[in-house]
């Protein structure tokens, strides 16, 4: 398999969107365990965070033009 590096601009998004599903899990740990409020949703919404940034992440890797 041959990986290309993926541009900054890819890279950095990536970051940016695993930062920000990191934020939000842990949000979700505030609001359920320290404040016993249940906010739906929060941590399926840090999952696919995560995994869009891995997606973005892999697909800069594997395409060339990324």
């Amino acid at each position: 398999m041959k990986l290309n590096p993926p541009k900054k601009n890819i890279f950095w998004a990536a970051v940016i969107i695993a930062a920000v599903g990191v934020v939000v899990f842990v949000v979700h740990l505030i609001t359920f365990y320290l404040l016993r409020v249940d906010v739906p949703h929060l941590e399926l919404i840090a999952f696919l965070l995560e995994l869009v940034a891995f997606v973005l992440l892999c697909l800069g890797l594997t395409q060339k033009g990324l």
